[in-house]
């Protein structure tokens, strides 16, 4: 197996505009993405790979002369890869309200009385229904039709997920990894305290902190503090850092804001890092989209009457620790399915990584990916 090598983000512009499930419309967006392997002479070999929070559409790859640059799931996508690119022609699109070259917060409003200004917090709310909107748009400008399969995990899993609702005929395959059909309450509650870190960082400014020339680092380090508990599992957490400490003992001199535990510097790190790179309105935007995905709404709840417009086949998979995206959720879902006499199956990975678990080289979880992709390739040979 080997890499896709380096890659070239491309972009591409949308004059007409968007419609939004907010009533408001996003005019003139442009959207980043990114393709590896080759369009077929039919044009069914595409899969559409749609990102999760704090992805983009660097998928698979590496940038020239960066280094680190891997794509975000470049163990899962390229040659003799479960996604294997020397079969099919995969699609990686950034979303809209992102902060990775698709029109987003920090993008000039096009308001002329805004002028010129950044959109900041103006930027209107977006649904995981408005991004497969928009990424339909591109697929459509790519001369796709139909699409061999649309993938992703969590919020990806659930722009998988609203393809096969919102387009039942345009895609042959759903497959959507370590998700669910809604939020539940406790994941609201995480998102919601995330984003009160952010917007009361005396930094924020009410979204305009770039007209400020600063930025809401300390909200966005805590908000993904709480981000990654969520996405670990006890049992990962307890066999990487246990209750190993800094140095040989308790520092009891020390003021209690310095860093003790091990498990302590890792959080930093990782919530100092993600504040260099991420922006804050889109921390606000994205979690506010995974809090309103509920396809089932708008059928009073019903699963089983909301997958009865379903035409396409499915796979998923789910991972045993994954208490945020928990295989039950992935269960009501089979269940819907089951119900409506669909194509589906299911896998439950006994993994140990949590939620992230889907971003990892387990073996059995890439068997399973594996062969779906394999049995999707025979079908269009």
């Amino acid at each position: 197996m080997s890499s896709v090598g380096d890659v070239q983000p491309q972009s591409m512009h949308f004059a007409a505009p968007l419609p939004l499930a907010s009533g408001s419309v996003l005019r003139d967006y442009t959207l980043a993405y990114e393709t590896y392997g080759t369009l077929n002479a039919s044009r069914s070999n595409a899969v559409l790979v749609c990102h999760a929070l704090n992805a983009s559409h660097h998928v698979a790859g590496t940038y020239a002369g960066q280094a680190k640059s891997e794509g975000w799931w470049d163990n899962l996508v390229g040659p003799g890869k479960p996604l294997d690119t020397d079969r099919f022609f995969v699609i990686g699109v950034n979303n809209p309200g992102s902060c990775f070259g698709s029109t987003g917060p920090a993008s000039p409003n096009p308001d002329p009385a805004a002028n010129g200004r950044a959109y900041g917090s103006d930027f209107p709310v977006v649904t995981v229904e408005d991004w497969v909107d928009a990424q339909a748009r591109l697929v459509d400008a790519l001369g796709i039709e139909r699409l061999a399969a649309v993938l992703g995990g969590s919020l990806g899993g659930m722009q998988a997920l609203a393809w096969s609702l919102r387009y039942p005929e345009r895609l042959r395959q759903c497959v959507a990894v370590a998700t669910a059909p809604n939020l539940s309450a406790q994941n609201i509650a995480f998102n919601e305290v995330a984003r009160r870190a952010i917007v009361t960082d005396p930094d924020f400014h009410g979204g305009h902190y770039a007209e400020h020339g600063v930025v809401p680092k300390r909200g966005l380090t805590v908000a993904r503090m709480i981000g990654h508990i969520t996405y670990l599992s006890d049992d990962s957490m307890e066999a990487k850092f246990g209750r190993g400490m800094q140095g040989t003992a308790p520092r009891f001199g020390y003021s209690t804001q310095e860093i003790e535990f091990q498990i302590e510097a890792y959080l930093r790190h990782q919530g100092d890092k993600f504040s260099e790179y991420f922006d804050a309105n889109t921390y606000l935007l994205i979690t506010r989209a995974l809090d309103y995905f509920d396809p089932a709404a708008a059928h009073g709840g019903d699963l089983t009457a909301t997958f009865a417009a379903a035409r396409c086949r499915y796979e998923l998979v789910s991972f045993t620790t994954d208490w945020r995206f928990a295989p039950a959720r992935s269960r009501e879902i089979v269940k819907a399915l089951v119900d409506n006499r669909r194509d589906v199956s299911y896998a439950e990975i006994d993994a140990p990584h949590g939620h992230d678990a889907f971003l990892l080289d387990d073996p059995r979880y890439h068997g399973v990916m594996r062969a779906c992709f394999a049995n999707l390739a025979k079908e269009l040979a």
